[in-house]
């Protein structure tokens, strides 16, 4: 499963798009990416909101992609081996 999942994260990351209405809520931006289990994308829109004329608050961004993280390590089925 995790093959796919990786595969999943490139080819999101390689097609990924942000309007400007999403650069100004970087917090959700974040947030979405984290609990989908994404690393940290704020280096792939940085560029793309800047394109727009827009910017991407990254530390509303890294807070929201560390809350995120903590959503998707709560949902997540962990076993003891």
């Amino acid at each position: 499963m995790k093959p796919l999942a990786l595969l999943a994260a490139a080819f999101l990351a390689g097609c990924a798009s942000v309007d400007a209405n999403q650069c100004a809520n970087a917090y959700e931006l974040g947030f979405r990416d984290a609990i989908f289990g994404l690393q940290r994308q704020d280096n792939v829109y940085g560029p793309l909101c800047e394109r727009q004329n827009a910017r991407l608050d990254l530390a509303r961004y890294a807070q929201g992609w560390q809350e995120g993280l903590y959503e998707f390590e709560q949902r997540t089925v962990h076993s003891v081996d």
